[in-house]
């Protein structure tokens, strides 16, 4: 796995009066790709991604509000406020024609986005995700998350038991993903960054097939072949509902499919980009 992480740097902005943090793997005068990730994961995960394409794109990984190491939010965590959240980063970041990338959690708050605005966006790309999601992976997800342990010894503590839940395929993707995702206390002990209240989030979600019907920019949905979130047919209907969308789906990959298939994941989103400039 190679990530370099000296080519990156930590900034922040205040977006709704809250101190969000982001990672920029900036190329200047190159052309923007805004990454959101999923629920529980933070902006570290798109790591190895971010490091493969920095020589093209100027990269901007948020931690989305309650995630990594952005503010907690009094406010809640209602889909619409994350939503709010992206814009006022576009805004304050001044970004134009650039890429929006969403994996889960993340993709949902990019279509919530792009609901609102799509004058900005060059190209999206959707990751296992979608309108309807599969009652199977939500409710993993949720029993995972109410029952695991709030602190650890150690950082390595802590992957031990994310992978002895099984599920997860890549043992060193997992592990970056969870030593980014801890903070050692003063007591010694290390706890997870994000919200605490986020591990009963059920947020009420919008109707969003109308917003993928009225997307003008090309868009890939790249979907897990074994995902218990997003559903073939639903898959197949949103590849469909898009003015311009493609689907893809990854062999030997679940829900997380930028780490469980990097490679995959990444030749399928060259692939894309590249057939974007070619036409343009």
């Amino acid at each position: 796995m190679a990530i370099d992480l000296k080519a990156t740097l930590d900034k922040q902005v205040v977006v709704n009066g809250l101190r969000l943090h982001y990672l920029d793997w900036g190329k200047a005068g190159a052309q923007t790709m805004l990454l959101l990730h999923g629920y529980t994961s933070h902006a570290h995960s798109w790591d190895l991604f971010a490091s493969a394409l920095k020589g093209s794109y100027h990269i901007v990984a948020l931690d989305q509000r309650g995630h990594g190491d952005s503010d907690w939010a009094r406010d809640g965590y209602a889909h619409d406020l994350f939503v709010s959240d992206v814009a006022g980063v576009v805004a304050a970041l001044d970004l134009r024609r650039f890429i929006l990338v969403g994996l889960s959690m993340g993709g949902l708050n990019a279509m919530g986005y792009l609901a609102q605005d799509t004058s900005r966006v060059a190209g999206v790309v959707i990751v296992d995700i979608g309108p309807e999601i599969m009652t199977a992976g939500a409710g993993r997800i949720r029993a995972a998350q109410t029952a695991r342990p709030d602190s650890f010894a150690s950082r390595e503590e802590g992957f031990q038991y994310l992978w002895s839940l099984g599920g997860f395929r890549n043992e060193e993707m997992l592990r970056h993903r969870t030593y980014h995702g801890l903070r050692e206390g003063p007591d010694g002990r290390w706890r997870w960054k994000m919200d605490p209240v986020l591990n009963a989030w059920t947020p009420a979600m919008p109707d969003l097939w109308p917003a993928l019907a009225r997307i003008p920019c090309p868009t890939l949905i790249v979907r897990g072949a074994e995902s218990d979130l997003l559903a073939s047919d639903v898959a197949q209907r949103m590849a469909r509902t898009l003015p311009k969308g493609t689907l893809v789906t990854i062999p030997d990959s679940g829900h997380p499919v930028p780490a469980e298939q990097p490679a995959a994941f990444e030749r399928v989103v060259r692939q894309f980009l590249g057939r974007q400039k070619t036409a343009s």
